[in-house]
């Protein structure tokens, strides 16, 4: 182990010393004014993603977690649309949140606004609640109501039979996008494009380009990107590729938008005569990174595999070893799909309290360990022994009934009552009690447990060291 560690310190000192030495080699490459340029694009990301974070996925969010409230739930899966309920809902979600809210109902084909107005859902005249309640997306964004135009959030809301209900949504004004990212390009001097799988402009920095009533600007409209190569526009690679925008150099950098299916392009301004060489450093930067995680991988793997030759294998206690009650319960059922029968077991450890108090915890381990295996020992192959509490364990026994059950016990405790526990310091004698049930019906794990468990009791309170057994009434 003593040697391990040496390797250990000694591999993450080369490690750190290869590390050091890339950077260096990479920070004289390149020139200092490069240098300050890139830490000012590197610091204009933080609140890039802060914009994104806070404009657009804080309110998808919110969305979701309303639409999973049961109070949005009844109060759409309701056969008598209570309208005065909804826009007192939705009027206290947009004080609350400073958001606009809406829901669509299936139910009577109407829109309801948490400005107080409503709008009849006809096939022909409103086109997204059709278009989209057709979709295998839960959760779409959009933009729409284009008299003020508006930014959508739309959550498919169902009952617990999986009836659809409707949507339940936000809406925020573009009005307000284009005033969040007017202050942004003049604090950090960059542009916005967020670009959905089509290539429609969704929303933007520049006023221009944002969505007019039933028009979308599309990338292939731009200039900038219609001079690109056809490969790049096929393909929309414009990650770290430069631009010229009005005779100006931009680096595009790209930010994967999932929950949407959008891409956010980030415009950074360069100036023309540090293009190229601001373009090889971020090529470097890119390399660097791959080869100092390509290094950190090849020495994790090596560490990996040098500790498991080197170190011996942990010792696993056959506690440690058993399902718990939840996996005992999964257990359960799928013997009642494969057996018509079934009893139960429930093993208490005699006096194991006392032991814990007086021995210590170490102790009350070990004689748990050594219970555990004689019991995983002497079962059968098709039985399940689990841990039922601290100081019972469990067992399945398949096709087995009550009597035969009553059998197994009394030799499970006669095991347990003639057990070599000299090993154990100091020397303990143990006993367990035993409480059996049956069942040749399907039924819940805890009726047939809970009987098994009164029996158990019963066998403590006849003087532990016993069997009892109690069957379903």
């Amino acid at each position: 182990m003593k040697t391990f560690r040496t390797l250990h310190r000694s591999i993450l000192l080369l490690f750190a010393v290869v590390v050091i030495a890339i950077v260096t080699l990479v920070h004289f490459s390149v020139n200092t004014i490069v240098a300050e340029q890139s830490r000012a694009q590197q610091q204009s990301l933080s609140p890039a993603i802060s914009l994104i974070v806070n404009q657009l996925l804080k309110p998808l969010h919110i969305s979701e977690a309303l639409g999973k409230s049961q109070e949005l739930v009844e109060l759409m899966d309701n056969p008598e649309v209570d309208k005065n309920r909804i826009f007192s809902t939705l009027n206290r979600l947009q004080d609350e949140f400073d958001l606009y809210f809406f829901i669509a109902s299936e139910q009577d084909r109407m829109q309801y606004n948490s400005d107080g107005t409503s709008l009849p859902l006809v096939k022909g005249d409103v086109s997204w609640y059709f278009k989209y309640k057709e979709l295998p997306e839960d959760a779409v964004a959009d933009i729409g109501k284009w008299e003020d135009t508006h930014f959508y959030i739309d959550i498919k809301i169902y009952n617990d039979d999986n009836e659809f209900l409707g949507f339940f949504g936000i809406g925020k004004s573009l009005s307000s996008f284009i005033s969040i990212f007017d202050s942004y390009k003049q604090q950090y001097g960059y542009d916005f494009l967020f670009v959905d799988e089509n290539g429609d402009i969704m929303l933007s920095s520049d006023a221009n380009l944002m969505a007019a009533y039933s028009d979308f600007t599309n990338l292939s409209e731009l200039p900038w990107y219609a001079s690109l190569p056809a490969d790049v526009r096929d393909q929309r690679a414009l990650n770290n590729r430069l631009v010229t925008i009005n005779q100006q150099e931009y680096l595009i950098a790209e930010v994967k938008l999932n929950q949407f299916n959008w891409t956010v392009f980030l415009l950074s301004p360069l100036d023309k005569r540090k293009a190229e060489i601001s373009k090889a450093f971020v090529i470097s930067v890119v390399t660097l990174l791959v080869v100092v995680f390509s290094l950190f991988m090849m020495i994790y793997h090596l560490l990996y595999y040098f500790r498991k030759d080197m170190q011996p294998d942990l010792v696993i206690r056959n506690t440690q070893r058993l399902p718990d009650r939840q996996k005992i319960d999964s257990k359960y059922k799928e013997m009642l799909e494969e057996y018509s029968s079934l009893s139960v077991i429930i093993v208490g450890v005699d006096n194991f309290s006392t032991i814990n108090d007086t021995y210590g915890r170490n102790v009350g381990d070990d004689v748990l360990d050594l219970i555990s295996g004689h019991l995983l020992t002497s079962v059968r192959t098709k039985d399940i022994v689990g841990r039922w509490s601290s100081e019972e364990f469990i067992i399945l026994l398949p096709e087995t009934g009550p009597n035969e059950a009553v059998e197994i016990a009394q030799s499970l405790r006669h095991g347990i009552a003639t057990m070599d526990t000299s090993d154990m310091q100091p020397h303990i004698h143990l006993t367990g009690s035993f409480g059996v049930s049956f069942t040749a019906t399907p039924r819940p794990l805890n009726e047939l447990t809970a009987n098994a468990e009164d029996a158990l009791y019963q066998a403590r309170r006849d003087g532990n060291n016993l069997v009892r057994k109690q069957l379903i009434q």
